[in-house]
């Protein structure tokens, strides 16, 4: 398993024609797509694969064509004698770009842990063709000189899309707003204190007053300090067995439930991040039923595992918020298949192995995720549990999340960005670490027997990742 080599997509050109053709009222793909050939670009057929794309309403076995580095029919395609790719996904399925919006890269500040281009190459090997980075680096994002810093060095050096965050509050304390406007200017998707939470509820009112006037959507990391206190694992049996202090649902579910009422006093989207409680669940559900814009993500871990995984202190089962009950497992489950919940991710936290050797208290929470999730995911809510389709599947790593951000992701139409995902979804593989593009190794995962997986991630019209490939990739032009 590795990376194939890929070259930066020259979209210039391409850019320039439609730009020329939107300004005269309409936009002609054909005709950006003829100049394209003109200049002898690169042409990519898919070939007889199961294309879903769910912003299409589309499922069906049918040729997929990238010219240029965007997306194209047929017809696009007039020089019969241009080089052109072929590649056979035939008993495979071919879907927009995958996307994570909940991911720690660590850079700038701690590169020991991750860097941008390390994390970039995990995305890609988990299938992931754009991946949003949150905040809590050194300096934080708080200030447009980091946000441009990252996007900067995502440029230079990531072979998948990278998204910045900007942070709700300055350094993460929670007492004084970050220049929302100025972020969102510079290019942060969205603002969140994640691996922190805004305690001040004025304060996050305002938060989410600039953030609707700029137009920028609230990722929370749900939280009460003064309910969580000290706690490192779920408050229940195995916390009062182990003596480990707990950490009580209501911990996460008061803040839920502050951010339910904020969304709907200031009618602005709220998301929350890595949701693990039933009564988080039933408090979403409920509020979505009566019209906030409220949401939520779920990420593997709090589905695959439960609190019983502690009871030999391993720290790789450590994670904020922490591995809770099989009832509030079973809950999150129907919140996905009854559509309480929208979005999947990762909530990827790498870790030095020599910080994880520590006694389980003193150990950071979290867990590397990239190259997990999908398999997870796939195995566990497809094959095993049969708790929704593999198009709504699709959908919430696609089209959901891009219609939160509000950015131009998650779709095959003709003209998008070229940036797709195979997946083969009966394919048995087993977790191994060793074979991890992250440069951290902290997963309670290793070793499992899951089945799907993706196994070529294309950015650009570029392959950046192919299963059993070992070379590396040089960088991908950013476009986002």
């Amino acid at each position: 398993m590795g990376l194939w080599p890929v070259r930066p997509a020259e979209l210039h050109s391409a850019e320039t024609a439609k730009a020329d053709s939107m300004s005269a009222g309409r936009t002609d793909w054909k005709s950006i797509f003829r100049r394209a050939e003109e200049r002898d670009v690169s042409t990519t057929i898919i070939r007889n694969g199961r294309v879903i794309d769910p912003a299409n309403r589309r499922d069906e076995v049918v040729d997929l064509v990238i010219v240029d580095g965007r997306i194209a029919d047929l017809s696009a395609i007039r020089n019969p004698q241009s080089a052109i790719a072929e590649i056979d996904a035939t008993d495979l399925i071919v879907v927009p770009g995958l996307i994570d919006i909940h991911v720690h890269l660590r850079e700038p500040g701690f590169g020991w842990k991750e860097t941008i281009e390390s994390g970039a190459r995990a995305a890609a090997a988990g299938g992931f063709t754009t991946v949003v980075c949150m905040p809590n680096t050194a300096p934080v994002a708080d200030n447009p000189a980091t946000i441009t810093w990252i996007k900067n060095r995502a440029a230079e050096i990531a072979c998948v899309n990278i998204l910045p965050t900007g942070s709700i509050s300055k350094n993460l304390l929670g007492e004084e707003l970050a220049p929302i406007g100025s972020l969102r200017q510079t290019g942060a998707v969205a603002i969140t204190d994640d691996g922190h939470c805004v305690q001040n509820h004025e304060l996050m009112r305002r938060a989410v007053e600039y953030a609707r006037m700029v137009g920028i959507p609230v990722l929370d990391h749900c939280q009460d300090y003064n309910l969580v206190g000290n706690g490192v694992v779920n408050e229940g049996y195995w916390s009062t067995l182990l003596g480990l202090p707990g950490w009580p649902a209501a911990g996460e579910e008061a803040m839920v439930m502050r951010n339910i009422l904020l969304a709907e006093l200031c009618n602005h989207p709220i998301h929350c991040q890595h949701i693990s409680t039933a009564g988080s669940v039933r408090l979403i559900r409920e509020a979505r039923a009566r019209g906030v814009k409220i949401s939520g993500e779920v990420c593997p871990h709090h589905i695959a595992l439960t609190d019983d995984a502690i009871q030999n202190f391993e720290t790789n089962f450590k994670m904020n918020p922490p591995l809770r009950s099989q009832h509030d497992v079973d809950a999150i489950v129907q919140g996905i298949a009854d559509g309480t919940f929208t979005i999947l991710a990762s909530d990827h936290a790498p870790h030095a192995q020599f910080e994880k050797e520590v006694e389980f208290d003193a150990a950071p929470f979290g867990i590397v995720g990239l190259e997990t999730e999908l398999g997870l995911f796939l195995d566990l809510l497809i094959h095993k549990k049969r708790a929704i389709t593999i198009n709504r599947l699709v959908e919430m790593y696609t089209v959901e999340p891009a219609k939160l951000l509000n950015i131009e992701a998650g779709t095959l139409s003709p003209g998008a960005r070229g940036d797709v995902t195979i997946i083969d979804a009966n394919l048995d593989w087993r977790v191994n670490t060793s074979e991890f593009e992250s440069l951290s190794r902290n997963t309670p995962f290793g070793g499992w027997k899951l089945r799907g997986r993706a196994v070529r991630t294309i950015v650009n019209g570029e392959t950046v990742w192919e299963l059993n490939r070992s070379k590396r990739p040089s960088k991908i032009a950013a476009t986002a």
